[in-house]
């Protein structure tokens, strides 16, 4: 089926074994000066055995207060070149291509993890997220820019890298000088496409000057930027063509730029979301085109590349979900490949708050050497309940050789799990529920349905450890009127158990509700309402699209005070009101399922992980179940 993505391919001088390529991902794995970690170094090196073609660093920065983020690798000393040849050859030795990307973030930035320099941008335009105002950027500054970009690129050369990317996408310093939407300058950087274009055509030459014409220089660039009055897919054509002028060797194709009211929206987006914008690059230029974006699977890719609408494929979410991919692909194991979600809880939101990247469906991400040394004695290990956090341990605790038994008081395997792929665009989250399942089954993991975790079964058994993963119960308030039998709890209804009424209306307006809401509205003819105490509903720009395409209600500030057999008696500002309601969906919240714990205790080492230990999601969940294991 993959004759094409599984085949070499020649990047100019350099051949590749396969058309999978890992695109660029911050990490923040490095540290603070720019030099490398064994941590970031060991990370890259799991793709690399997973068989991947070609893998392509995050941000390298060029200048010590020229970052994005206060953890990421660095080229701006020579004294940082001996320890990427070290990573280098690491990758190499497993037959894999690396390119370094270099960038400077621009207004995407803050004094925070720059070393408390304000950010530069072309004009002084604040960055739409971090909202500090940048300072124009000088001419001065701009040739010093140029010159320090094309060190960068040397010192790669020198530390063994197969080639360089330029970054010009997702709202960084040389995307924001070609935007109209950033750039307001009259000077020579400013004004026509050829004055934007211009601080990137002396990057391109002084980088290609400085490292020869054998040296791959590839770049990374948006189709388009996604704001109004931004860029589009014709002024990138027209970029691709004087990108392949200036020497650029492949173009890496994305889309959008980092930041609220803009179009990317990247998990609502399909698969291959970009493909249609490479196709058109494509028939301008006659460099290689990279397609990225969601694409997840084999055949998807296969595809893109059978219809020559691409010449690589990246995939780097997929990667961080399952680093073996194209290694499985290769032995035929598809039903084996760990698929990435589009949760970006781990890859992305963590960043968000400073942290590092990881995985919600792979724990193990940047904790390689973790792994590594995990070697422990082989133990008995009972665990309490068969979601993503009991079934996630299970999975850790059998492949590190103990002994275990999963016990789930209910009839199915993946608890709170399946009923989240109910609500519109959150099907993905089944495959993962689907590949624990196979893990359990395929491992030979001993799991009991209908059988709850007891006292008397922990004596019986006499473990070494239990871990509680019981989740969370959904909190029922007493509000009268609420054991009505028109009410029921959100699950439930995502389940298809209840078959809701014209007018429904769904009491708390967090993730649950609101995806709950939407999930109701998109299959019923009547009027969705949400109730919410608090002054708004879950902050989801997706799902607020969504209830607005949808016509869905919002109540905020608002509190339930009584359930009638017709309408929900609310109160806001003082003032009482009736929503008309023939259903009633409770989506108040989880509290934990802990009491299990305190009945153990006594017995044995107990974990407790997830929502068992406070209202979580499925992220900590599998988190808490590796950090379980590794500590038993």
């Amino acid at each position: 089926m993959y004759d094409k993505l599984l085949a070499p391919y020649t990047l100019k001088n350099v051949e590749l074994k396969n058309r999978l390529v890992v695109t660029a991902m911050v990490t923040n794995y490095c540290k603070e000066d720019g030099f490398l970690t064994d941590r970031w170094m060991r990370y890259h090196e799991e793709k690399a055995k997973g068989g991947w073609g070609m893998i392509i660093t995050e941000d390298y920065c060029f200048r010590p207060e020229g970052k994005g983020y206060n953890r990421i690798p660095g080229l701006f000393l020579d004294e940082q070149i001996p320890l990427n040849k070290v990573f280098t050859d690491k990758i190499h030795s497993y037959g894999s291509r690396i390119i370094c990307q270099i960038y400077h973030p621009g207004r995407q930035s803050n004094q925070y993890v720059n070393g408390g320099h304000q950010p530069v941008a072309p004009s002084a335009i604040p960055c739409p997220w971090l909202k500090q105002i940048p300072r124009a950027i000088t001419v001065e500054e701009i040739h010093e820019y140029v010159s320090q970009f094309g060190d960068a690129a040397l010192r790669a050369k020198k530390a063994g890298f197969d080639g360089v990317e330029i970054h010009l996408a997702h709202g960084y310093l040389l995307f924001e000088m070609l935007s109209p939407h950033v750039n307001k300058r009259t000077d020579e950087y400013g004004g026509c496409f050829k004055n934007r274009f211009r601080m990137i055509r002396e990057v391109f030459e002084d980088v290609k000057k400085k490292v020869g014409e054998d040296f791959i220089v590839g770049t990374r660039l948006s189709y388009q930027d996604g704001y109004k009055g931004g860029r589009g897919l014709y002024d990138s054509m027209e970029l691709a063509m004087n990108l392949e002028t200036a020497g650029a060797d492949y173009l890496n194709v994305t889309f959008g730029s980092y930041g609220d009211h803009n179009s990317y929206d990247r998990d609502v987006q399909k698969h291959g979301f970009v493909t249609h914008a490479c196709s058109e690059i494509k028939k301008v230029v006659s460099i290689p085109v990279i397609d990225t974006n969601r694409i997840t699977t084999g055949g998807v890719a296969e595809a893109i590349l059978q219809a020559g609408e691409a010449d690589l494929i990246g995939m780097e979410r997929t990667s961080l979900a399952d680093p073996h991919y194209p290694n499985k692909l290769k032995k035929g194991q598809e039903e084996q490949i760990r698929h990435c979600i589009n949760c970006n809880i781990g890859c992305y939101g963590s960043l968000l708050s400073g942290g590092t990247c990881s995985c919600l469906v792979n724990p193990e991400v940047g904790r390689e050497i973790e792994m590594d040394n995990f070697k422990p004695e082989s133990k008995r290990v009972l665990i309490a309940g068969g979601g993503p956090g009991g079934m996630e341990a299970a999975y850790q605790a059998v492949r590190a050789g103990h002994k275990v038994t999963l016990y789930e008081a209910s009839d199915f395997l993946g608890g709170q799990l399946v009923s989240a792929a109910f609500p519109p665009m959150k099907g993905e989250v089944a495959l993962f529920t689907s590949w624990l399942i196979r893990q359990m089954k395929d491992l030979k993991v001993d799991f009991r349905l209908n059988t709850p975790l007891t006292r008397a079964i922990v004596e019986e058994e006499k473990p070494d450890a239990v871990i509680v993963a019981t989740g969370g119960s959904a909190i029922v308030p007493n509000i009268p009127g609420i054991d009505l039998p028109h009410v029921h709890k959100a699950e439930d209804v995502l389940l298809g158990k209840v078959v809701t009424g014209e007018d429904v209306v769904v009491c708390g307006g967090g993730e649950v509700g609101v995806e709950t809401a939407t999930a109701i509205a998109f299959r019923c003819n009547g009027k969705v309402s949400v109730v919410e105490m608090l002054p708004s509903v879950f902050p989801s720009l997706d799902f607020r699209k969504l209830m607005d395409e949808y016509e869905v209600d919002r109540y905020t500030s608002t509190k339930v005070k009584e359930i009638k057999e017709d309408c929900v008696i609310v109160e806001k500002n003082g003032e009482e009101c009736a929503i008309p309601a023939k259903t009633v969906v409770l989506a108040f919240g989880y509290k934990p399922n802990n009491t299990l714990a305190e009945e153990l205790k006594d017995l044995c080492d107990v974990k407790v992980i997830g929502g068992s230990i406070k209202t979580s999601n499925a992220f900590a969940a599998t988190t808490d179940a590796l950090n379980a294991v590794l500590d038993i």
